[in-house]
């Protein structure tokens, strides 16, 4: 997908974790969960934010790596599997998933939910943006349910709210309709 531009490669933070940013949604240390080319990273590194941003992506840690260099911020970049979060050996207190979620099929749902709690703290944050149901027609990822995100994160977690959302893409014809979920980790 990073041989062009993808559709959620906006040039900017996605307008909603800005919001979750001026609300002060996130604290350090903040890790993002499938970073692609780094803006929300970024983003959240130009408000004084220790930030890592993994992706298994080579091309779009590359890119994030060039942006970082060009406007001085102090995110970091990995290549690194999102179903395997722990061999990063670190901890989090917040977690951005924007646009991981929704691609995991069934089975592989549970590894990312355990992967995510490996580097989350107890009592951290994870703020999850994802495709929603309520999006018509078939183009684009799989959509999600309330239901499902609420299953996905019943053990060890705590849902704490599940808003209607957009994410903004790069094609003027789709902005497509999503959830954002606020869950804490149980302590």
């Amino acid at each position: 997908m990073y041989a062009g531009v993808p559709p959620w490669d906006i040039g900017r933070a996605q307008p909603e974790v800005v919001r979750i940013g001026d609300a002060g949604g996130f604290v350090e240390p903040v890790i993002d969960v499938g970073c692609g080319t780094g803006e929300n990273a970024l983003e959240l590194a130009s408000r004084g934010l220790e930030v890592l941003g993994i992706d298994a992506a080579p091309r779009a840690i590359a890119a994030a790596e060039a942006k970082t260099g060009e406007r001085g911020a102090r995110a970091r970049f990995l290549v690194a599997e999102a179903l395997a979060l722990g061999s990063l050996d670190r901890r989090f207190r917040t977690a951005l998933d924007c646009g991981v979620f929704h691609v995991f099929e069934d089975r592989e749902r549970p590894i990312y939910v355990a992967s995510l709690a490996s580097v989350l703290e107890p009592g951290g944050v994870l703020h999850l943006l994802c495709f929603s149901d309520r999006q018509p027609g078939s183009f684009g990822p799989r959509r999600v349910t309330q239901q499902e995100i609420r299953e996905s994160f019943a053990d060890g977690w705590d849902v704490r709210g599940i808003i209607a959302t957009t994410f903004v893409t790069n094609l003027p014809e789709l902005q497509a309709n999503a959830w954002r979920a606020t869950i804490s980790r149980a302590d």
